[in-house]
C-alpha cells in the first residue's frame, strides 16, 4: 500500500488498551503514521509475564515492534508494510497537563505525549486512539481528537436473531405439514434477506393464526419443518418457540457451530448441556461432552483460591454444575419425598469419573485439538474476538462448538456488546451453512428472574 502525502496523513497515537485488546493494531491505519507513546511501552513490559490472553497479546506487540527496528529507529519513525510509519515517542519534560489533572499517573504522562504531539502536529492531524471512556473524556477536554478504537466493533444488524416471521401462501404451509418441507431457491432467500439456517414462521396470507415453524436449508434449497421434540432431552422440554429453534440447532450435526444469545434465565446453558448430554451420554455421536467457561469475576474478586486444579475451578463451574445437577438429577426420590444415595456426591460424578463430561477453564485451551467433540463455551461474550477465533480453532474432524452468553452482562472490561467474541461469530457466521445462531427472548427460569432481567 503506497505512503499518503503528507497534507493527507493523519497521526493516530494508541494507548496500551488498544494494543492489548488487538496486537495487529499497528498494521490497520493504512497509510498514516502510527505513534506509541514510550509509557505506553511501559506498560506493556509490566502485562508481558501474565499467563493469560492479555499477557500473550502484550509478548506479540513487544515483538512486533522490536522487528521493525530492522527497518530503522523507532525514535525518528520506521515504514509499516501498510504504508504508513510507526514512531515510539518520548515524553516532553517541559509540557504538563493542568494541575487539575492530578498526580503524574501513566494515563496523565500519555496524554501529555498527545498534547504535545498535537501542538506539535496541528490538533487537526491527531487523534488519540483509546478504549478508556475517560481517556477519552480527557483528551476531549484538552481539546483533542479522540476515538474508540473501531477496528474492535462490527457493523450488527440488529435486526438479525435468526429467526423472523413470513406471511406466504396457505398451500405452501399445508405443503409443510404433508411433506415435511416446502421449496425456497437461493434467488427467492437471497431477495428475502434470509441466511442458513435461519427459522422462518410462516403465516398463512388468509388467516394469519395458521402457522408453520420452518428452517431455510440452504444446500437442499428449501425449508424444513422444525420438530416438536415432544419427548424431550433430558427431562427438559421447550417451552416457546426459540427453545424449539435452539433444540433443532443443537441436535443437528449437520452444524458445526451454534451461538445461542439471550438475556439471563431463557436456557441457553441448559439447553445446550442436555443436547449435548443426548448426543454423547445416550447416542454416542461425540466422544466428550467437554464445557468451559472464561474466567471473569462479577464484582471484587477474591484473589487465590486454595486447593488443586478441581477445586480452585469449583467457584468458577458453579452455574455449569448446577445445569448438570438439574439435568441429571442429584435429588433422587423414593416416592416418599427422601434422597437415596450419598447426599455429599454429585449425581454427575460418575460421568466426570467416566471421561464422558470434561470441565475445563478457556485458559488451558491453546495448542489442543478436539476431534469428535461436544464442545460448549458458556459466557462466550467475556471473549474477545481474538480469543474466540482461538476456540473455534481447536475443532477437530467432526466436532460441534455451542457459543451461549449474553452480550448485555460483559464483565472484561476490554470488550463492549459490539465487540465481543460472541457478537463477532454472529455477525461473520450469519452467512455459512456450517453455522446457525438464536436469540431466546423469554425468560423460563422463574417469574421473578424474567422481571428482573427485563426491568432492572
Amino acid at each position: 500500500m503506497p505512503t499518503l502525502p503528507p497534507s493527507e496523513r493523519t497521526t493516530f497515537i494508541l494507548d496500551t488498551n488498544v494494543l492489548l485488546y488487538d496486537p495487529n493494531a499497528l498494521h490497520v491505519f493504512g497509510g498514516h503514521d502510527v505513534v506509541i507513546p514510550i509509557t505506553v511501552i511501559e506498560e506493556i513490559d509490566r502485562f508481558k509475564k501474565d499467563l493469560n490472553e492479555t499477557g500473550r497479546n502484550a509478548r506479540m506487540v513487544s515483538r512486533q515492534i522490536d522487528k521493525l527496528r530492522d527497518n530503522g529507529s523507532l525514535a525518528k519513525g520506521v515504514e509499516l508494510p501498510t504504508g504508513g510509519t510507526l514512531r515510539v515517542m518520548l515524553q516532553d519534560a517541559t509540557r504538563e497537563l493542568p494541575a487539575s489533572f492530578g498526580p503524574r499517573s501513566n494515563d496523565n504522562l500519555i496524554l501529555e505525549t498527545v498534547l504535545w504531539a498535537a501542538e506539535r502536529t496541528g490538533r487537526n492531524r491527531v487523534r488519540f486512539v483509546t478504549r478508556d471512556t475517560n481517556m477519552r473524556i480527557k483528551a476531549d477536554a484538552l481539546g483533542i481528537q479522540a476515538e474508540d478504537y473501531e477496528h474492535a466493533h462490527i457493523q450488527m444488524d440488529e435486526s438479525y436473531v435468526g429467526s423472523s416471521d413470513v406471511v406466504v401462501p396457505a398451500l405452501r404451509i399445508r405443503e409443510v405439514y404433508e411433506s415435511g418441507f416446502t421449496a425456497m431457491d437461493e434467488a427467492e432467500a437471497r431477495k428475502m434477506g434470509i441466511y442458513p439456517h435461519q427459522f422462518l414462521v410462516l403465516h398463512a396470507d388468509d388467516n394469519p393464526s395458521q402457522t408453520a415453524l420452518t428452517r431455510y436449508d440452504a444446500k437442499k434449497g428449501r425449508l424444513n419443518r422444525v420438530g416438536r421434540y415432544k419427548e424431550g432431552v433430558w427431562g427438559i422440554f421447550a417451552r416457546n418457540k426459540e427453545q424449539l429453534f435452539a433444540l433443532d440447532l443443537l441436535l443437528d450435526d449437520s452444524i458445526s457451530l451454534v451461538t445461542l444469545d439471550g438475556m439471563a434465565g431463557t436456557g441457553k446453558t441448559l439447553l445446550a448441556i442436555a443436547c449435548g448430554l443426548k448426543l454423547v451420554a445416550d447416542e454416542s455421536r461425540y466422544r466428550r461432552l467437554v464445557v468451559s467457561r472464561p474466567i471473569f469475576p462479577l464484582g471484587r474478586d477474591l484473589g487465590f483460591l486454595p486447593g488443586d486444579i478441581s477445586e480452585k475451578l469449583n467457584p468458577w463451574m458453579k452455574p455449569i454444575f448446577d445445569n448438570l445437577e438439574l439435568l441429571v438429577g442429584s435429588q433422587i426420590d423414593d416416592g416418599r419425598g427422601n434422597r437415596r444415595g450419598d447426599a455429599q456426591t454429585p449425581s454427575f460424578q460418575p460421568l466426570l469419573d467416566q471421561g464422558v463430561i470434561e470441565i475445563e477453564p478457556l485458559t488451558y485451551i491453546r495448542g489442543r485439538s478436539l476431534p469428535r467433540q461436544y464442545l460448549i463455551v458458556d459466557e462466550a461474550q467475556n471473549l474477545t474476538p481474538h480469543e474466540v477465533k482461538t476456540v473455534i480453532t481447536r475443532a477437530g474432524e467432526g466436532t460441534k462448538i455451542v457459543l451461549t452468553g449474553d452480550p448485555n452482562q460483559i464483565d472484561n472490561p476490554y470488550v463492549d456488546a459490539t465487540s465481543n467474541g460472541l457478537t463477532y461469530v454472529v455477525e461473520r457466521f450469519k452467512e455459512s451453512a456450517a453455522a446457525g445462531h438464536i436469540t431466546l427472548r423469554k425468560g423460563e427460569r422463574s417469574e421473578l428472574a424474567e422481571l428482573a432481567a427485563r426491568l432492572l
